[in-house]
């Protein structure tokens, strides 16, 4: 997998200004313990590159990237203190081509056509779009994405938690930058706490995990629809019967055979399984990946490998 992919699955990624290379290492642990492994620094200080090196050498599992690079000598120092990509607010032929030249994936900012075309004759296959909603925002994206049907985005700029949804609704939008998880304050007053609480709420509402349904065991086909009915009744649901199971309204599967899990199984909904299986996997939890289902290229249902409370789960996409 490259980088450009897992940025993707990782969905968000802080966009940080660190003036203080002290910071550097507590900030990024409050980012990870909130569910985000990820930090773009950004060389808009001069603490920029020592605090890449400290993050590289003492958090070696953060994906990081190094921000507001400008040229080709930045990049080098961004690369040899440990950064693994370059993104840049504009697009600099020369940037993109050292980029290009030493395999480090770069994001060079955009804001119309004649940038990704330009973007393109470079080699590459995703921009980030900056300053996003100041230039038009996803409406804008989505206009930009229907000739260049190739190109990924990754929108920065104006991006927060109450439109990012909108931006990663888009399956051409690679991931979000933003900088709403580590306000200034926070970092000065060395608030790491807060800045967990702020990078968990963001990725909470990002995946958007909810129950489903509950899947129940009922073991033939009478049974499936003796327990659909009662269901249905007690809350006023109407019974749907398929060819393997009876829904009771849209809260309960009543299963003609017996199927995952010993009691049965629940259904996680998510904005995006890929991305909710990533997250989850850094939480710790382990996939069955024999049971992934994949539609027009897309993860759309997957098992977690053990069963909780005698169900089994899986993560499906919401509708």
């Amino acid at each position: 997998m490259d980088f450009l992919e897992k940025l993707s699955l990782a969905g968000l990624v802080p966009v940080i200004a660190i003036n203080d290379a002290e910071d550097a290492v507590p900030l990024c642990q409050a980012l990870a313990k909130g569910g985000l492994p990820v930090a773009e620094i950004t060389f808009r200080t001069a603490a920029a590159e020592e605090s890449i090196r400290r993050v590289h050498e003492q958090l070696p599992e953060v994906l990081l990237c190094a921000g507001t690079v400008l040229t080709t000598d930045q990049a080098d120092r961004a690369v040899k203190a440990g950064a693994a990509a370059i993104v840049s607010p504009g697009l600099n032929p020369e940037v993109v081509r050292w980029c290009v030249d030493h395999n480090v994936p770069v994001c060079p900012g955009t804001s119309n056509p004649s940038d990704i075309e330009v973007a393109l004759s470079l080699g590459l296959n995703a921009v980030k779009v900056f300053p996003a909603e100041a230039v038009g925002g996803i409406k804008l994206i989505k206009a930009m994405a229907a000739p260049y049907g190739s190109m990924r985005f990754m929108p920065t700029g104006g991006v927060n938690e109450n439109n990012m949804l909108d931006y990663l609704a888009f399956d051409k939008i690679l991931c979000c930058g933003g900088s709403w998880m580590v306000p200034g304050d926070a970092v000065k007053a060395k608030d790491w706490d807060r800045i967990t609480a702020l990078t968990r709420s963001a990725v909470d509402k990002m995946l958007g995990l909810e129950l489903k349904h509950v899947g129940v065991n009922s073991g033939d086909p009478e049974a499936a629809l003796r327990d659909a009915k009662l269901l249905a009744a007690l809350f006023g649901w109407e019974v749907k019967e398929g060819n393997s199971s009876n829904f009771a309204g849209k809260g309960f599967e009543c299963m003609k055979k017996i199927g995952r899990g010993t009691h049965g199984h629940i259904a996680i909904g998510c904005n995006s399984v890929a991305r909710a299986k990533w997250h989850l996997e850094q939480r710790g939890y382990a996939f069955d990946e024999d049971s992934a289902i994949v539609k027009n290229g897309k993860l759309t249902n997957i098992y977690l490998k053990d069963e909780i409370a005698g169900f089994a789960f899986h993560l499906s996409l919401k509708d």
